[in-house]
């Protein structure tokens, strides 16, 4: 006997397509929002475009995490809506397939997503934070003006010297510069100019200083004079110096895996605030991964409009239930981080109170005889368009008897 029947690869083609497709669009969707916000970040702070490649690559397994859900319960909605639509699922039930039967293939689905979300969540997520936050710290700490002294000269390495006389926007903008820089070949060069700013590179070791409306004095062992050119623009390379080492992972609970946030949590010379916040996130991880196993049963519930009916309410229904859910542990996890109330009773009630509505609308739907526990909501959706169009002719006729 074949594991997977032909019914049960006929379901899974089904589910693949609109699984996959959405999740695709949905983390494209946030990566583009989040991107255009990356670049007025990366060039307010003076660094390259590829710096912005870079983030969001770490950003990516959070909008996986993020998208995953949704594209699983609509996935196995827009699934089943269609068997249902079609007559198919009523051939399926008339052959003795009944509902548990037909959900063998969403539920592999799931368990595999949900590992695979596990993993994100628990392993690769707080890696992927924490390169995103050092990225963000290296850009603003590159804007190397931060940490000059304003009015003195600084030494940046062994031949070169500057002074500022104005730094405003955290070192970001300049004015008042010099600079004096010499090589090993005693070549020397000295720079007077107005404004002058910060610009990071590719190479981690090297910033740009870009210098605006100045006087460059170039002067070396065989020249006769020193050579002078003003300029309008003027791009001088700088060896960029130490100046401060980013922070060790862990600064925030989003940054701990797993085992890191249970250690944390339990940890008795830890402040109670940080066991508190380890404790909240670490449930929050939890109940997040664990709902994806209710997905199938909420996507079938929704997926059966009532006879005689195409409306696609279910589909709405379900982005509002996963996202407010979602919403709701979000919430759940600040008040057990606070120390408000317990985070298990913060996070796991409302799991379970959530799992017993799945609950009973996958069992009006496949053990009470027409059962459709969204067909009062299909009903007055439907009354709601019904009179909704009447006032559009209504006032489409008025309108014409004027003219």
């Amino acid at each position: 006997m074949k594991f997977l029947t032909s019914t049960d690869r006929y379901i899974a083609k089904l589910i693949a397509l609109p699984l996959f497709s959405t999740l695709v669009i949905a983390a494209m969707l946030l990566v583009l929002e989040k991107m255009l916000r990356l670049f007025d970040f990366v060039a307010a702070e003076g660094g390259p475009v590829s710096v912005v490649w870079r983030m969001l690559a770490n950003l990516i397994p959070e909008y996986l995490s993020l998208g995953i859900p949704v594209g699983l319960i609509l996935g196995i909605l827009l699934a089943f809506r269609k068997l249902s639509l079609s007559s198919e699922l009523d051939v399926f039930r008339a052959v003795g397939q009944g509902y548990w039967r037909l959900l063998r293939v969403p539920f592999m689905y799931a368990i595999a997503l949900m590992m695979v979300n596990l993993v994100l969540v628990g392993f690769v997520q707080p890696l992927s934070r924490y390169y995103y936050e050092e990225l963000r710290f290296e850009l603003r700490s590159g804007a190397l003006g931060a940490s000059i002294k304003v009015g003195e000269f600084n030494n940046l390495g062994k031949r070169m010297t500057m002074r500022i006389e104005e730094s405003r926007d955290n070192g970001t903008k300049l004015s008042g510069m010099f600079v004096r820089a010499e090589n090993a070949k005693g070549q020397v060069v000295s720079v007077t100019a107005k404004n002058g700013q910060f610009l990071a590179t590719d190479d981690p070791d090297t910033i740009i200083l870009r210098l605006s409306n100045g006087v460059l004095v170039h002067d070396a062992p065989n020249y006769e004079k020193p050579r002078i050119l003003s300029f309008s623009s003027h791009d001088l390379p700088i060896d960029l110096p130490d100046i401060a080492s980013f922070r060790s992972r862990g600064g925030k609970d989003l940054e701990y895996t797993i085992p890191e946030l249970v250690r944390v949590g339990a940890d008795p010379n830890r402040p109670i605030t940080e066991r508190n916040e380890s404790r909240a996130n670490f449930h929050f991880r939890m109940v997040e991964v664990v709902m994806m196993l209710l997905m199938p049963f909420l996507a079938l519930a929704l997926a059966i409009p009532p006879k005689r009916s195409t409306s696609a309410l279910g589909v709405f229904l379900s982005i509002v239930m996963v996202v407010t859910y979602h919403k709701i542990n979000e919430y759940g996890e600040d008040i057990g981080a606070l120390g408000i109330v317990d985070p298990i009773i913060a996070l796991w009630v409302p799991f379970c109170l959530f799992a017993a509505l799945i609950m009973w609308m996958y069992y009006v739907v496949a053990h009470v005889p027409g059962g459709q526990p969204i067909g009062a909501l299909e009903k007055a959706f439907s009354k709601f368009g019904g009179v909704f169009k009447g006032l559009l002719n209504f006032n489409r006729k008025r309108a014409n008897v004027r003219d």
